[in-house]
């Protein structure tokens, strides 16, 4: 059974040749999947009868299906999502008044192993393909809004759930440039934000992309020491070489980069840790989101108490870093970030 969602206009086309079709129905299955978000076949109301029946007997448009939806008090929806294979990968979905996020992720599990993650204790099973990265996207605004309603407002994408996005570069990029279509779902890379916990060859390879995202930086420690203990990643591409990859990562006129630092009790928050990491930006234009640890059973940290997060905070704005404080969302079902781990219950 061939697997529509995530072929390319010109792949659907060369499939509805083959089918014995006219090219301009390959075009109608790119508009139907990706500009109304149909998801079945049968749905497709702009073929006959007979050609539905014939195109469902050798193709679907997706394996991925809801297993699960978990619903928080904020709003917050984490949908636990069973692929083709029977493997488990998990989307979120974070309403706000003049936007939605979701939340992606990019494989099935994750081989960082950064310590305060509990996708980590995963490990990584595999990567997911551009389609199964875009199903994602189709099967939850479909299960909030319904197929082929438009949008109320603004819909931003977050490469931030299970899975290292640099580990499985070409899929997520593809993904990425099929999304971004304007006859398609037509998602600006400007509202997407790919995050990497520091995979330097990856960095300036997608400094060069045509359609770039935002990039953000999975940081969470200001010396090569500390970022050994809480991710492994740094044995391998320290801090000096990040950091050298993040000065010379090419910025739009308005961009920053992002830096995300996870904030753990008595491990990364103290007064020194704060003025390092004011030096470590040193020559970069930057933000720094500064996300309270989301605590998990299966973790040894917790989550730094709120007044010494706005001391942290407080240093590195007077140093003429903006920062931000993350309100952690989806924490009551484990949906908040570091928390996805395909759990088929919720914290309560």
């Amino acid at each position: 059974m061939i697997t529509l969602l995530g072929k390319t206009e010109d792949e659907l086309i060369e499939f509805a040749k083959e089918q014995g079709e006219v090219p301009f129905r390959g075009k109608q299955l790119y508009q139907a999947i990706y500009g109304r978000r149909v998801l079945e076949l049968p749905q497709m109301t702009e073929f006959s009868k007979a050609l539905r029946e014939n195109l469902s007997k050798v193709a679907q448009v997706t394996e991925t299906v809801i297993e699960r939806v978990f619903s928080s008090i904020d709003g917050t929806r984490r949908y636990l999502l069973k692929l083709g294979d029977g493997r488990e990968a998990e989307a979120v979905f974070m309403p706000e008044e003049r936007r939605d996020t979701i939340c992606l992720s990019c494989q099935v599990g994750c081989a960082v192993g950064c310590k305060f993650c509990m996708t980590a204790q995963l490990g990584v099973k595999r990567n997911m393909t551009a389609g199964e990265i875009i199903s994602q996207v189709v099967i939850v605004l479909n299960d909030v809004y319904g197929a082929g309603v438009e949008l109320p407002h603004g819909l931003n994408l977050v490469f931030m759930g299970m899975g290292e996005s640099f580990l499985n570069y070409q899929e997520v990029m593809k993904s990425i440039r099929m999304m971004a279509d304007e006859k398609g779902l037509g998602i600006s890379p400007k509202r997407v934000t790919v995050s990497t916990s520091g995979i330097v060859p990856r960095i300036y390879d997608f400094a060069n992309e045509s359609i770039r995202p935002r990039l953000a930086i999975s940081l969470s420690a200001t010396t090569d020491e500390q970022r050994n203990n809480l991710m492994p990643i740094n044995h391998k591409y320290t801090l000096a070489g990040l950091m050298k990859a993040c000065r010379e990562y090419p910025l739009g006129e308005r961009e920053r980069l992002t830096f995300e630092y996870v904030m753990l009790d008595h491990v990364n928050d103290t007064e020194m840790d704060a003025r390092r990491l004011v030096k470590l930006l040193n020559g970069i234009r930057a933000k720094v989101n500064l996300i309270p640890h989301n605590p998990a059973p299966e973790l040894p940290y917790h989550a730094s108490p709120m007044e010494r997060i706005i001391s942290f905070q407080k240093i590195l704005v007077e140093k003429g870093v903006p920062a931000f404080i993350r309100r952690p969302r989806g924490q009551d079902i484990s949906a908040a970030c570091g928390q996805l781990a395909a759990r088929h219950q919720t914290n309560g």
